[in-house]
């Protein structure tokens, strides 16, 4: 039985159709999602009656440890499909040790076809556990041989192995996977033009315009997804959210006949889920589905401000830079630098051993194609790896000679105060009340329709967590406590994706504006919130 078919009612199904309208409703308002999907099947009047229960925005999601995958797999379908959903997509986080080809091939079979559905490896999953409703952050540990970060299966079996499933149903919006095909030759830059305009040509098909809603972006690990990244930033309107992993290792449905993509054919360095609006329902009274993003910040500057002096680009995608202060001409050198900002952290009296990193501004100019965009400002961060007596490396490239920079290193107080900022800015968005079918209810205008918070997603640095925090769910907690009972999935990765909306708690409290916008993290923890506005009651 497919879970998205809309179309099977037939005729009135005889003396079935004679029951109150009432009683039925309450009756199929009861029924897992596969039984509800039948009955919608079984007239038109019991069709009518169930679309009644998918007039509004769903998300479901579970968590599964069981380390054997088709039991896992089993337990959270049981779970997202108990209650009537239809699924316009789904996203799987999964362990390592589980098989990507076949966890994707699993749930691509329980769905169908129809709906585009993505399955990414993480280092670790957020998520409520199937069968104890409580949220978990697992993040599995190298080298934690023993299992003692598992506490549900604690074995070493259950090592990188565990799901988070999400199905969502978001009526008023079209969704796509839409792919970024590695070159078999030639210039990736070109097929990141073409990524960028497929996601636009996309969203005014289906829209009328080419201002998505948002963009859940999964990169692979083997491509540095910097320039993709800030290209989608510099071309994508302000109101469109972008959220996700750059660093993971994901397949792909697309759930659209017309564009398949076969894995013989084509490599893919970056696939995006896009929300548009759906012009066809934009006046039908289905109300709107909004995206919120802010972030946890886990870096803070220090230092002098410096400038690249030469960049040379070796060793497999490391850059070894000089630099001088400034105001000043002379050449630091690479060790005699890092000597320097080592003492720098002694003075500040930092006790833990951080990770460096520098964060650069780069003024870039950018074009699509053939079309040229306006100059745009980006902060762009690298992982500092050593240096000898005249240059420091840093891991990836794209740095240029003038490009400012300064050193930051990781700070565990900053991250805590941060998720502080993160808890105030969504509480904010809530009033406290609940409807009936708990969801919180947050805006509420004097007279006006009540925005529903319906599900939200967390893209976290794998290197946060209880053993960073000291203790469970600090990164979960400013959306779990403000939005109880509201489903909610993540994942713990290594580059986090987070192109923050105007006004979070973010941008009050980043970087100088003349540094430029991240939208490619280190040491964060990305919240994206979904919302529904409903249509306002006719009077």
């Amino acid at each position: 039985m497919c879970l998205t078919g809309t179309d099977c009612a037939g005729g009135t199904g005889g003396g079935v159709s004679k029951i109150n309208d009432d009683v039925l409703q309450n009756i199929l308002g009861r029924l897992p999602a596969l039984t509800f999907a039948s009955a919608a099947c079984v007239n038109k009047s019991w069709n009518r009656v169930c679309s009644r229960f998918l007039t509004r925005p769903k998300l479901a999601s579970a968590l599964s440890l069981n380390p054997s995958l088709h039991e896992a797999v089993k337990e959270v379908f049981d779970k997202v499909l108990s209650e009537p959903i239809r699924p316009q997509f789904a996203i799987a986080f999964i362990g390592v040790q589980f098989n990507l080809k076949e966890t994707h091939r699993l749930i691509t079979e329980k769905l169908g076809g129809e709906i585009p559905i993505i399955t990414n490896a993480a280092s670790g999953i957020i998520g409520v556990d199937a069968k104890t409703n409580v949220l978990r952050e697992v993040k599995w540990e190298l080298g934690d041989e023993d299992g003692s970060n598992c506490e549900e299966y604690n074995t070493v079996s259950n090592l990188n192995r565990g799901i988070v499933l999400v199905v969502g149903f978001v009526p008023g919006l079209k969704v796509a996977a839409v792919p970024l095909i590695r070159p078999k030759k030639g210039n990736q830059m070109a097929m990141v033009d073409k990524f960028v305009i497929d996601i636009m040509n996309y969203t005014a098909s289906v829209s009328g315009c080419t201002s998505a809603t948002g963009i859940i972006m999964f990169g692979d690990q083997t491509i540095d997804m910097k320039p993709v990244i800030a290209k989608m930033d510099h071309a994508m309107p302000e109101e469109t959210t972008i959220v996700g992993d750059a660093s993971g290792s994901f397949l792909f449905r697309s759930g659209d006949s017309s564009h398949s993509y076969s894995g013989d054919l084509y490599f893919f360095d970056a696939v995006a889920l896009v929300f548009a609006r759906d012009k066809e329902k934009s006046h039908a009274g289905v109300g709107e589905t909004q995206f919120y993003v802010t972030l946890s910040t886990g870096v803070i500057p220090f230092g002098p401000q410096l400038t690249a002096v030469s960049v040379r680009v070796k060793d497999q995608g490391c850059s070894w830079l000089s630099a001088s202060m400034e105001g000043y001409h002379e050449i630091l050198g690479g060790q005699d630098l890092l000597d320097s900002i080592n003492e720098v952290m002694d003075q500040d009296e930092i006790d833990e051993s951080p990770d460096l990193y520098i964060g650069v501004t780069q003024h870039r100019e950018c074009s699509i194609g053939s079309v040229q965009l306006r100059s745009a400002t980006s902060l762009a961060f690298y992982e500092v790896l050593g240096g000898d007596n005249q240059y420091f490396v840093v891991d990836g490239v794209g740095i240029k000679p003038g490009d400012s920079f300064l050193f930051y290193h990781s700070d565990s107080e900053t991250a805590s105060a941060s998720c502080a900022n993160v808890f105030e800015d969504l509480e904010v968005l809530k009033t406290g009340s609940k409807d009936k079918d708990h969801r919180d209810v947050i805006g509420v205008a004097d007279n006006g329709p009540k925005k529903e918070v319906f599900g939200g997603f967390i893209f976290s640095c794998h290197l946060r967590g209880e053993s960073y925090f000291g203790r469970p769910n600090v990164d979960s907690d400013p959306f779990s406590l403000n939005f109880p009972n509201v489903p909610l999935a993540g994942l713990f990765c290594t580059e986090e994706i987070g192109r923050d909306s105007p006004g979070s708690s973010a941008q009050k409290e980043g970087q100088e504006p003349s540094f430029g916008r991240c939208c490619l993290h280190i040491y964060s923890t990305v919240y994206l919130v979904m919302s529904y506005v409903p249509p306002p009651l006719e009077l």
